[in-house]
């Protein structure tokens, strides 16, 4: 039994992660998987498996996990913030699911071709779309968002990933496999382009940044480190300047289909945030915060009173847009604690890789992202946290993560 769910065990985790962005089509599909290694675990776990947990960084993780409950609980609020509890704890679960398994390169390629899988989706929904409409027109047009398979913002995401997978697999001697991994690295760069994924062009230019600390030949590094940051400023300079934040574009309605017309995309956040500022000035200081759910109730009160433009507020109302600032949430919602048992964890996972470029990009990128999304309040967001956790835990032990284990 033992060895039949051993063997098991690691694909059922790669499949995990090859159908995330699939989750609206086949829902049940990763609980199922998830239900599978919850059962499994037990029986195949090693003492000496837990091991890889002694990190500092879990260590302040799981503390991070288990106060945001306590705090939850003594507060009479667990079952409102549970929600949003329950996704912590999934990407802590996931970390903690995965130290059976001993080969990491293995949900690598999980993450290539979930990527690739998307994009194909996504690119054939964009051909039926803009048949369907009889225009053509990529970035932020209505086509564009309605063909994507998960939202732009984690679709993005899921490609930078992908890109900096590929471009740590490729040999510095020629193998055949640096072919597939540099077409890889091209399809996913480009589709970021297509998709106008900001923030995914900003991931991937500090990422050329970074790298430019790993290595040698400094002078040139010096030369695409300044170019990169010189990118990275023109392009915050661009997306300032937007200030569209009612409607992007205006489309004609006579011959488009009611989900292109139902597909507007708006730009929320400088709302957002001016909302979570008007409320954290209200609170003062907070020690252990006021709940997610509260949090979400006194921005629609926000929306309410600050939004002048009736359509635009019944949206804002209707979506119960969050703070879009995973830093932001936490100390709003579970207070300093919460946000200085954060900031530690990055703090330390920072200190324990700094060494190592692939590590240390992907908690970058989870920096970057924290800082225009709350990920833990969505299902996926919290998946490809516990991806990033995943990381952290095998770089800290690469040399034992060479094979899958059997036994």
């Amino acid at each position: 039994m033992r060895i039949l769910l051993s063997a098991i065990y690691p694909y059922a985790f790669l499949l995990l992660y090859l159908i995330i962005p699939f989750d609206n089509y086949i829902r049940a599909l990763p609980n199922i998987l998830l239900a599978i290694l919850v059962v499994a675990f037990p029986f195949i776990v090693k003492r000496e498996d837990f091991k890889k947990l002694k990190s500092l960084p879990v260590a302040i993780f799981l503390v991070l996990f288990g106060y945001l409950f306590i705090d939850s609980f003594s507060s009479g609020r667990l079952v409102e913030d549970f929600n949003i509890i329950k996704k912590v704890m999934i990407a802590v679960g996931l970390a903690i699911l995965y130290i059976p398994v001993a080969d990491a390169k293995k949900i690598n390629s999980a993450i290539i071709f979930s990527s690739l899988a998307a994009i194909i989706f996504s690119v054939y929904n964009f051909v039926l779309i803009t048949d369907a409409v009889g225009n053509f027109a990529l970035g932020d047009s209505p086509q564009v968002v309605e063909s994507l398979l998960i939202d732009r913002l984690y679709l993005g995401l899921l490609c930078t990933f992908s890109i900096l997978i590929s471009f740590q697999e490729i040999q510095k001697k020629y193998h055949p496999n640096n072919n597939y991994y540099l077409a890889n690295i091209l399809i996913n760069a480009v589709f970021i382009v297509l998709i106008a994924s900001k923030i995914a062009v900003v991931s991937l230019l500090v990422l050329v940044l970074i790298h430019q600390f790993y290595g040698k030949r400094k002078i040139w590094r010096i030369l695409i480190a300044l170019a990169a940051i010189m990118a990275v400023g023109v392009l915050f300079v661009v997306i300032k300047g937007e200030k569209d934040i009612g409607l992007n574009k205006t489309f004609k309605q006579g011959n488009s289909p009611t989900f292109i017309e139902n597909s507007l995309t708006y730009e929320l956040r400088a709302v957002v945030w001016q909302c979570a500022q008007n409320i954290v000035n209200d609170e003062g200081f907070t020690l252990t915060g006021i709940g997610f759910d509260i949090t979400k109730d006194r921005l629609v009160s926000c929306y309410e009173n600050q939004i002048n433009d009736v359509n635009k507020k019944q949206r804002f109302i209707a979506e119960r847009y969050n703070t879009h600032n995973q830093f932001i949430d936490f100390y709003l919602s579970a207070g300093i604690i919460a946000l200085v048992l954060f900031l530690a964890f990055i703090a330390t996972s920072f200190i324990s890789i700094r060494k190592q470029f692939f590590p240390m990009a992907l908690l970058a990128i989870l920096l970057i992202y924290c800082m225009i999304e709350n990920l833990f309040h969505r299902q996926i967001g919290a998946y490809y946290v516990g991806f990033i956790l995943i990381v952290l835990i095998t770089s800290a032990r690469s040399g034992e993560n060479n094979n899958i284990k059997t036994i």
